[in-house]
Order: structure tokens, then C-alpha cells, then sequence
């Protein structure tokens, strides 16, 4: 079993920055792939951007250039630094884990609000 534990959401100013973090806990294989994914009301679950164990990182095209994800790989956790916030990134953000043993896993966050404002 995996546990993800997010941080960092809130409300914040268009044009302003915010970090989101997410700590995975328990039996994690040694490649996985951690990242965020986000859902605004009224739509579907999109991706973010993802990181693999390997530091291989993929955007979304609408964060590209504004969003930056890294990880700690000795803490299993992961940060998305997001600059330059506009009002349609406001949604709730899921951090998310992907690991493999005989199949792949998926696990989810609880899920965190970020509501940026215009």
C-alpha cells in the first residue's frame, strides 16, 4: 500500500506563485512515475506534468514554461513550483503515483484546492 500526503494549496493572486508538495509513504517500487493532475468544476481530470524515478519530467502544453516539477527522490516526494498562475489554472490538484509490481498501481492524493484569482 501507498500513501500520499499533498500540501501546499490555498488561494493566491493571478500573475503570483505557489509551490504544491506530495510525500509518497510505503512500498514503492524503484521506477515509478510521480506527478499532478488537476480537475477545474464542470471538467475531466487532466495531467499536469509527471516525473519518473529517473528525473524524466513531461508538461502539459497549458503549464509549459510556467510550471516546474522536481523530486526527492531519498524522500519520495515531489514539488510543482507554479509561476506566472492565471485564473483557468484554478482547480483541485491530485498527486498521483504509479508503481509496478506483478501489474501497475495507481494511487491518489486526497486532493488540494488551489483558486487563483483575477
Amino acid at each position: 500500500q501507498v500513501q500520499l500526503v499533498e500540501s501546499g494549496g490555498g488561494l493566491v493572486q493571478a500573475g503570483w506563485s505557489k509551490r504544491l508538495s506530495c510525500a509518497a509513504s510505503g512500498t514503492i517500487s524503484m521506477f515509478n512515475v510521480m506527478g499532478w493532475y488537476r480537475q477545474a468544476p464542470g471538467k475531466e481530470r487532466e495531467k499536469v506534468a509527471t516525473i519518473t524515478s529517473g528525473g524524466t519530467t513531461t508538461y502539459a502544453d497549458s503549464v509549459k514554461g510556467r510550471f516546474t516539477l522536481s523530486r526527492d527522490s531519498a524522500k519520495n516526494t515531489v514539488y510543482l513550483q507554479m509561476n506566472s498562475l492565471k485564473p483557468e489554472d484554478t482547480a483541485v490538484y491530485y498527486c498521483n503515483i504509479q508503481i509496478w509490481r506483478e501489474r501497475k498501481y495507481d494511487y491518489w492524493g486526497q486532493g488540494t484546492q488551489v483558486t487563483v484569482s483575477s
